[in-house]
């Protein structure tokens, strides 16, 4: 029997299964599952029963590594591949008689991404211990929020391509159920070769934000935008770097599925997702197997899983059929965290020495659905050409630079950036950082171009070369080369005359009023002069000429 979902969101994964039990290409979008679930059964579907309608529920837990030089609780460095068991203090390793010491830092982070994500922030907040035992955690506890987590009932606006055009966009809000500050565990590293596992304590301490969202997704696509969003919010305001590579985003996605009107049914935790492409195809993966084993008959297990990233599914790690106690009980070594406001600071406290909410929110930067807006007013672009803009790190920078130094418009630059340097950035596997040609370069180069003085052509040729760092300028390779235009109307003339005489089928064609096949004459006078020439006056020639 086949599967389809109502319309709570994406259907994207669905288009298989549709097809398989339904007959027939699957629906298009989110919004005619439930309209195509209705036709199927209202002609005797496939089945006996109709068409099985299914709601998937997605929620996710995501713990950003918070940006700071130092340790939630300790003096030990933070810092990416280091030396195993280098960072480590004796409180980090757990050793009796050390005292926790919160991390200021740590605490202006967690405000302040909770500021923008429009949370209620706990002007008074608590620290629990939650107690399990692994090797990779030498206290026997992890220090975490579960009572009275630093900020509250907040929301996150994302956006969703329609059948993946980034032209049709809908926006969707997840709401934020809490945001808690909570210490990192070490890292086991298993040596399969010797049947041994090392244990890496740098990691053991470090700050981390674990963003609770609701199960308010449905799909895979859903969670990914959510994350992304995410991810440019907290990059936005530095309250993490959010490398997901270097494990400072990492996501736990709790799936389920039900029928319409029921109660949620049983879920299923994949754990430490690294990747969003990964998020995407994890829940998907996991949501059409939840599907098929019910249809089949079977049940669903309250289990832990792992996304296997080779074989593109999930796998059991363990169940939670047994529930865990982790005898949570109050940090007896930290008092509870007071924050303040305006209106609540006493007069005679000393400013150093608090966290004011009012002063972190005063100085929030701009989100990235605000820079987004702004760059479409600003420069006139499309908004997704905002989007692709701040999805690349520094490419916003990149591109206001350029239009600064350019006489070009914005609308012709951003065909550049996008079209043409992003992709060479791409094939070299390179950032926007990284890039060799700088905005100063491409700005030159485009200047020549608006001036006229080079084809787009010559443009592309030029910035190939420029690509290969050898330090010449656009002009110097235009003259190096020869790429100028030719200014000679006469020769241009001579050469449009000659592409015609050798063209007899294709002159008749025009004249027959087919006029797209002057593009190929145009195409021919452009390798006659290797580039040289202007598309629109050689348009012009050939028109005039074809006329007589």
């Amino acid at each position: 029997m086949a599967a389809a979902v109502a319309a709570r969101g994406c259907g994207g994964v669905w288009c298989r299964a549709w097809q398989r039990g339904a007959g027939g290409p699957a629906p298009a979008s989110c919004g005619q599952w439930a309209a195509a679930a209705t036709a199927c059964n209202a002609r005797g579907g496939a089945g006996k029963s109709g068409l099985a309608q299914w709601v998937p529920v997605v929620g996710l837990e995501i713990h950003a590594q918070i940006s700071s030089n130092s340790k939630l609780f300790s003096g030990s460095q933070v810092q990416f591949a280091a030396p195993p068991n280098s960072l480590v203090s004796f409180f980090d390793a757990s050793l009796p008689g050390t005292l926790p010491v919160l991390n200021r830092r740590c605490v202006e982070a967690a405000v302040m991404t909770g500021l923008a994500l429009s949370c209620s922030i706990n002007k008074k907040s608590l620290f629990d211990r939650k107690h399990y035992f692994y090797a990779d955690l030498p206290a026997g506890y992890q220090i975490t929020q579960q009572r009275v987590p630093i900020a509250v009932n907040g929301s996150l606006s994302y956006n969703l391509c329609i059948d993946n055009k980034m032209s049709q966009m809908v926006t969707k809000t997840v709401r934020i159920k809490q945001i808690q500050l909570e210490q990192d565990s070490g890292k086991s590293l298993h040596d399969d070769t010797r049947s041994q596992t090392l244990v890496d304590l740098n990691r053991a301490g470090v700050g981390l934000m674990e963003v609770v969202m609701e199960p308010d997704m449905c799909c895979g696509e859903e969670a990914a935008a959510a994350v992304r969003e995410l991810q440019l919010i907290l990059q936005t305001l530095g309250s993490s770097q959010a490398v997901m590579a270097e494990g400072q985003l990492r996501v736990d996605a709790n799936v389920s599925v039900h029928r319409p009107g029921e109660p949620y049914g049983v879920r299923t935790e994949v754990k430490n997702i690294n990747s969003i492409r990964f998020l995407a195809k994890a829940v998907d993966y996991e949501i059409q197997r939840q599907i098929e084993e019910l249809e089949n008959g079977g049940t669903i297990l309250n289990e832990t899983r792992a996304f296997d990233a080779k074989l593109g599914c999930t796998v059991p790690m363990r169940d939670k059929e047994g529930k865990q106690d982790y005898r949570f009980m109050p940090e007896p070594n930290l008092p509870p965290l007071i924050l303040y406001d305006a209106k609540s600071l006493p007069a005679n406290m000393n400013h150093q020495q608090v966290v004011n909410i009012d002063w972190i929110h005063e100085r929030l930067p701009d989100l990235p659905s605000v820079k987004r807006a702004k760059l479409v007013e600003r420069y006139g672009i499309l908004p997704e050409h905002s989007f692709a803009l701040l999805n690349e790190d520094g490419l916003t920078e990149f591109f206001e630079n350029v239009v600064k130094q350019t006489q070009m418009k914005p609308k012709k630059v951003i065909g550049w950036i996008l079209n043409v340097l992003l992709s060479y950035l791409k094939q070299h596997s390179l950032t926007v950082k990284e890039s060799p040609v700088s905005s100063f370069l491409l700005a030159d180069l485009l200047n020549l171009l608006e001036k006229r003085e080079i084809s787009s052509t010559a443009a592309k040729q030029v910035l190939a070369e420029l690509w290969k760092g050898e330090g010449k300028t656009p002009l110097e390779i235009v003259k190096e080369k020869k790429l100028e235009l030719i200014q000679d109307q006469k020769e241009l003339e001579q050469i449009c005359q000659a592409v015609i005489d050798g063209q007899e089928n294709e002159v008749m064609a025009i004249k027959a009023g087919n006029l797209k096949v002057l593009n190929k004459l145009i195409g021919l006078v452009q390798r006659e002069t290797q580039g040289r020439s202007n598309p629109v006056l050689v348009k012009q020639l050939l028109e005039k000429k074809l006329s007589e």
